[in-house]
């Protein structure tokens, strides 16, 4: 199984403020942790809304718009993630417990989620369309 776990953003991390070196130590021990019990594929912070655009599709499936960040709502905005392969829901949720608290002296969030597999939408992928994207996934490994 698969899971998005995302870092939830929060008032100083929209601004932009950067964390004290204590924190970096910290992750990078804990992202060490992740790592070598195999669960982390991979993670990365994420710049601030105020540097982010939006594309707004119409009904139609068109861009209607484009809209510059900053945007609102900051407790729904998302600050970094994680991508874990975990074998259950269980050990996804005890390695978050794990976790330091990614935003130190501010109330913050971690939201987990599980990503689809090809097993997962049955009959609606055809057998041809899931092997394009096996073939779609391996080269995208390769560009990284």
């Amino acid at each position: 199984m698969r899971f998005m776990v995302m870092v939830k953003a929060t008032p100083n991390s929209e601004k932009g403020v950067m964390p004290e070196p204590g924190l970096f130590e910290a992750m990078m021990k804990y992202n060490e942790e992740l790592v070598n019990a195999g669960i982390m594929q991979s993670g990365d912070g994420l710049h601030p809304s105020s540097k982010g655009k939006r594309l707004q599709f119409g009904t139609d499936g068109k861009v209607k718009g484009v809209v510059d960040g900053p945007f609102p709502e900051t407790k729904e905005l998302v600050a970094g993630f994680w991508m874990w392969k975990c074998k259950s829901w269980d050990e996804a949720m005890a390695w978050a417990k794990k976790c330091p608290t990614p935003m130190p002296g501010e109330a913050c969030e971690i939201e987990i989620r599980q990503v689809y597999e090809l097993e997962d939408f049955g009959d609606a992928l055809t057998p041809e369309l899931a092997e394009k994207e096996r073939e779609l996934v391996e080269k995208a490994k390769s560009n990284a």
